[in-house]
């Protein structure tokens, strides 16, 4: 009997751990501090120093994971009328607002204060503009202004691989904004792939997405040229000397890839296709900064 008060006990605890945990948006931070950590390596000949693998790794994560906090914070009612997303904790009323700006501000205080403390004040200040960027500008402001919301503020999204170069060289280069611009033109593409699948939910919510405003053979047809300027923004690396043979095989395999589902995503009428690429679009972008990551360590190349 004591065994089962204690569970019973236990369980409203772990539940809301969990609520917390959910949040923070662990998927999207999980690729944001990956591409930050490639951003790291590439920043090196050799090995990233452990302490700034780890505790800028750490920091980055905590000023991510508080900018997505924030977000939830702010799209609660819009979150409550989307079936993606209404059973989120705070639509659902299991955490609180003033709870969640709380917890926000202690994850963004850490990690702001880890990466000024331990790692170099460039980085914390690149990263506190980058969550300023994401969970004021983009989430308060352009969301809901304007059907370019996310190209605008994909600029947010695209700084964890510069924020991972800083961290280890204290400057920005021009390599730096080159991973910044590759992750910048993937973002559209992306996420007009989601907004054309969950159109009814943002119009549901007054979210002017480009499909709501523009309809979704006009958002197919930018989800191709995004897709077609992304294939050929990531041949840069290469182009510029950054990156070798290995990593150029992988963008245009990849490429090509991603260039399949845009154009059946235009071709086709039918509506899984859309999730379909959302799904392919995550999957590439993390093989895609792996090929980098490879090619930097085991360069292949033309034979003499």
């Amino acid at each position: 009997m004591l065994t089962n008060e204690l569970t019973n006990q236990s369980a409203p605890l772990l539940q809301r751990w969990q609520d917390y945990y959910t949040l923070t948006k662990p998927r999207v931070v999980q690729l944001l501090v990956f591409t930050a950590i490639v951003g790291m390596f590439l920043a090196t000949p050799g090995m990233v120093p452990w302490d700034v693998l780890v505790l800028g790794s750490l920091g980055i994560g905590l000023a991510a994971a508080s900018g997505a906090v924030v977000n939830h914070v702010v799209d609660q009612r819009v979150d409550a009328q989307m079936s993606r997303t209404r059973e989120r904790p705070l639509p659902t009323g299991r955490i609180r607002d003033r709870d969640a700006f709380i917890f926000a501000l202690v994850l963004g205080v850490l990690g702001l204060g880890l990466l000024a403390l331990a790692i170099n004040p460039l980085t914390a200040v690149l990263t506190f503009f980058s969550l300023i960027g994401y969970a004021v500008v983009y989430t308060i402001f352009l969301k809901r202004a304007t059907p370019q919301n996310i190209v605008i503020g994909g600029a947010a999204g695209a700084a964890p691989p510069v924020l991972g170069w800083a961290a280890v060289t204290n400057d920005v280069s021009g390599y730096a904004l080159l991973l910044f611009l590759i992750i910048f033109t993937w973002t559209p593409p992306h996420f007009w792939a989601l907004a054309i699948a969950r159109k009814d939910d943002y119009e549901r919510a007054g979210v002017p997405m480009l499909p709501v405003t523009h309809g979704i053979e006009l958002t197919k047809a930018f989800v191709l040229c995004y897709t077609i300027l992304l294939v050929v923004v990531t041949l840069l690396p290469y182009l510029t000397g950054m990156s070798g043979l290995l990593y150029l095989l992988g963008a245009v395999l990849l490429g090509g890839g991603f260039l399949y589902y845009a154009l059946r995503l235009k071709l086709s009428a039918k509506p899984e296709i859309a999730m379909k690429t959302f799904g392919y679009s995550i999957s590439y972008l993390m093989a895609l900064f792996s090929f980098l990551l490879l090619d930097h360590y085991i360069p292949i190349i033309w034979p003499e």
